[in-house]
C-alpha cells in the first residue's frame, strides 16, 4: 500500500474540517439530551454518559473526515 501526498493533504484537510464540525454537532446533541432528560435524578450517571458520548463521535468524526479527506485527495489529486 502506498501512501500519496494528495491524499495526506487530503486527510489533514478532512481532520481540520472534522475539528471545525465537532463542536457544533456536540452542542446540538448535547442541548437534545438535556432537554429530553425531565427530571436529572442522577447527574454523575448522566455526567458520564455525556463523556462517553464525546469520546465516541470525536473518533467516529475524525475517522469519517480524515478518511473521506484521504479519498477525496486521492481522487482530485491522483
Amino acid at each position: 500500500m502506498e501512501l500519496s501526498l494528495a491524499g495526506l493533504i487530503g486527510a489533514a484537510l478532512g481532520t481540520i474540517v472534522s475539528a471545525a464540525t465537532y463542536g457544533r454537532l456536540i452542542d446540538a446533541i448535547e442541548e437534545r439530551l438535556r432537554n429530553r432528560r425531565v427530571a436529572l435524578d442522577d447527574r454523575a450517571t448522566f455526567a458520564q454518559e455525556i463523556a462517553l458520548l464525546r469520546r465516541g463521535i470525536l473518533a467516529a468524526d475524525l475517522l469519517v473526515c480524515a478518511g473521506l479527506g484521504y479519498w477525496i485527495g486521492l481522487t482530485i489529486g491522483g
